[in-house]
């Protein structure tokens, strides 16, 4: 491919294809297209295939991150521990249950919390921690995991973009307290929007079910189903965080490709990684020694020796055709959050300020990497 694209390379894109509109077709044929079978079907296969016993789909991973909370009781007076370095749904969902988003640092190579990281922030009012894991990066699940029961806090873990990475050798989800999943386009696997909370507790599998649909003790498909009258009780204030059985349709076919889908994703980091070696200061995200992300998102740092700022390359990628992307946002420079004073985070201002994503996806071509790596190589002056 020459350095002048003959089409642009987007940086994301959702595989979906005629398996997919016609397990939707049939969802609106059945005439039931709100909250399912479908829905009960996703769950069960979802929760398996990321090694949990449960499963419970929401609107989206923002609502699942909200229902985590309030089922463990996270309210006004609280602070919850969290990564500035995430999309700003993690710390909106802290706002969302009433209490404070206490801002952490991050791992350098990971962009992960870290037990050191949470301790340097944690206090007494510290009622919960999320810990993200980054663009499909695993964090240490056995060491977050351990601190967290010695802190006597639970560890929520985001695992919005996670689906398929592994840790341990087991996938995210497996061993978790609970985790929250995102079905966004920009994930590996979509249903257009939607979430999962995924746990082993059977019986906050059913509170959360509850609490997405009204507080109602019985829910809707249920009753819907019974050949009697039902006559439903609402026992606690609740939300309308509920997944259609349309996206759930979806969903089911999505599952089946995952696997595929993350071997080829982390085929095209492998050769990502084999083209940039070499280029002085341009650092690509790798595994870490515990764990196998799914590379939800191919990152890579661009420090001085690079010779050209981030943002410059971004420019320069985007003149040759090429739509990358500015790394994870720090939330704490975001005017949402203008009002918090946080510890110093270096590292995470390092990262927001000096990480970019490039392409990586199914339909990303040798050709289009050829094209990319030619450019920054350009830009780097070799």
């Amino acid at each position: 491919m020459s350095e002048t694209s003959p089409r642009r390379i987007q940086v994301m894109l959702p595989m979906l294809g005629e398996e997919e509109e016609q397990a939707a077709a049939a969802a609106i044929r059945s005439g039931w297209v709100a909250q399912g079978p479908r829905v009960a079907q996703f769950e069960r296969e979802f929760a398996a295939v990321v090694g949990a016993d449960h499963g419970v789909a929401v609107s989206s991973c923002t609502t699942a991150l909200h229902l985590a909370l309030v089922l463990h009781g996270v309210g006004p007076g609280d602070e919850v521990v969290v990564p500035s370095l995430s999309f700003i749904a993690t710390a909106n969902a802290v706002r969302h249950a009433g209490a404070e988003p206490v801002f952490a640092d991050v791992d350098l190579a990971t962009g992960n919390l870290t037990v050191e990281t949470i301790e340097a922030v944690r206090t007494p009012r510290t009622r919960a921690v999320i810990a993200v894991h980054q663009g499909g990066m695993p964090f240490d699940t056995a060491a977050l995991r351990t601190a967290a029961a010695g802190w006597g806090v639970p560890l929520i873990e985001d695992a919005a973009c996670a689906a398929g990475s592994r840790a341990y050798g087991r996938p995210v989800g497996a061993g978790a307290t609970v985790s929250a999943w995102s079905f966004h386009p920009r994930k590996v696997i979509t249903t257009g929007e939607g979430g999962m909370l995924t746990l082993a507790d059977a019986d906050g599998a059913v509170r959360l079910r509850r609490l997405r649909e009204h507080g109602m003790n019985v829910s809707a498909a249920d009753r819907h189903a019974s050949s009697q009258p039902v006559l439903e009780a609402y026992l606690e204030p609740a939300f309308n965080y509920r997944m259609t059985d349309i996206q759930a349709a979806v969903g089911l076919v999505q599952v089946g490709r995952l696997a595929g889908l993350v071997a080829g994703r982390r085929a095209l980091a492998a050769r990502y990684h084999e083209l940039l070696a070499g280029i002085d200061g341009l650092v690509p995200v790798v595994d870490p020694a515990y764990g196998e992300t799914n590379f939800q998102s191919f990152w890579v740092r661009v420090d001085p020796e690079f010779g050209v700022g981030r943002d410059d390359v971004l420019t320069g990628l985007s003149d040759a055709g090429v739509s990358a992307r500015r790394g994870i946002m720090a939330a704490h420079l975001e005017p949402a959050y203008a009002h918090v004073a946080p510890a110093p985070l270096p590292v995470t201002e390092r990262l927001t300020r000096d990480s970019l994503i490039l392409p990586l996806h199914h339909a990303l071509t040798e050709a289009d990497q050829d094209h990319i790596v030619a450019v920054l190589r350009k830009l780097a002056g070799r």
